[in-house]
């Protein structure tokens, strides 16, 4: 597949029982996304405060990604977006294994926020303290 982009599109979205400032506090040092997504370089073009961030990309992927924090009950549905282009030139399985990789990357993301915010506080109870 010589000169074909490839576009890489990862959507995603959990719900985590604590409010948007804490998972923004969680996003807020460069070095957590250097943890996160260690083969993307990332800069901010907009710091949303609260409600999230939005960077360009490069490195393995070129495009822009986004954490947007909507207050939602108790707690934050965080929605993760990757809209990128996976550059070079690619075999259709190796395409779909860089997918797969990226959208399970994204769940992991949220799930080990979820379990570290959360502390294990379900849905619907006050925080402890």
């Amino acid at each position: 597949m010589s000169d074909v982009t490839v576009r890489v599109d990862v959507v995603d979205e959990t719900f985590i029982v604590v409010p948007p400032d804490v998972v923004a506090t969680a996003f807020a040092d460069p070095a957590t996304w250097r943890r996160f997504w260690p083969d993307l370089r990332l800069e901010v073009y907009a710091d949303r405060g609260d409600e999230g961030l939005r960077w360009t990309v490069h490195g393995a992927l070129v495009g822009t990604m986004e954490v947007w924090l909507e207050p939602k009950l108790d707690g934050t549905l965080l929605h993760y977006v990757l809209r990128a282009d996976l550059p070079g030139d690619h075999k259709p399985a190796r395409i779909r294994r860089e997918i797969e990789r990226r959208q399970l990357a994204a769940k992991a993301v949220a799930f080990e926020l979820k379990t570290v915010l959360e502390d294990g506080r379900p849905p619907g109870c006050p925080p402890a303290g």
